[in-house]
């Protein structure tokens, strides 16, 4: 079925046949018998090297100790609004936000393989257009968590049954804010995560 497809395909269009498919858009195919690995390891590596202005060597990032978690555990993280009704200035904001932009940028590249930094992502990402120090530091928290497991990303398992399942979680008002709840969800195919 595969050679007729390749087949009708090479009469509608000019292809090449380059085989199992091993990388594609910076994401990495291993296969084994235990399923298909999905992950970024070398676009995770890479960030640093491309972007070199605000990651390892001029913040000191390097020889950052690595992190267990992306976000510390319940940290507030806050608009610049909301610093001025509250009358807090001891978080300035940033002059330049385009760096925080480009990074929040590549972190959402990177949840396509690493659904583990999703939550701080999304979090970060809310501050893209006022950002302020702590928004900045809690980003380079992350790279110091991607840093400590680069090759983490996601299976697609070989073995298991054929349901899909959903989970979802929500925590009721906790975006200081807007007041507003915060979900997540994880759908499943299998054993293996799609969603």
């Amino acid at each position: 079925m595969i050679q007729e497809a390749k087949i009708t395909l090479h009469k509608a269009f000019k292809i090449k046949d380059l085989g199992n498919l091993k990388y594609f858009l910076g994401i990495e195919v291993c296969r084994s018998a235990k399923g298909i690995l999905l992950c970024q390891r070398k676009y995770a590596l890479e960030l640093g090297a491309k972007q070199k202005e605000f990651f390892y060597e001029e913040l000191g990032l390097s020889g950052a100790k690595p992190v267990i978690t992306p976000i510390e555990q319940n940290k507030r993280l806050t608009t610049v609004e909301y610093d001025e009704h509250c009358h807090l200035d001891n978080n300035p904001t940033l002059e330049d936000v385009r760096s925080y932009r480009r990074l929040i940028g590549k972190f959402l590249y990177l949840t396509l393989t690493r659904p583990d930094i999703a939550y701080s992502v999304q979090t970060l990402s809310q501050f893209m257009q006022a950002s302020k120090q702590s928004h900045l530091e809690a980003a380079y928290r992350v790279v110091r968590y991607v840093k400590n497991e680069l090759g983490l990303g996601i299976l697609m398992s070989a073995v298991g049954d054929m349901t899909l399942s959903a989970h979802c979680d929500a925590d009721w008002r906790s975006c200081p804010n807007s007041r507003k709840s915060v979900t997540g969800y994880l759908v499943k195919f299998g054993g293996s995560v799609i969603s």
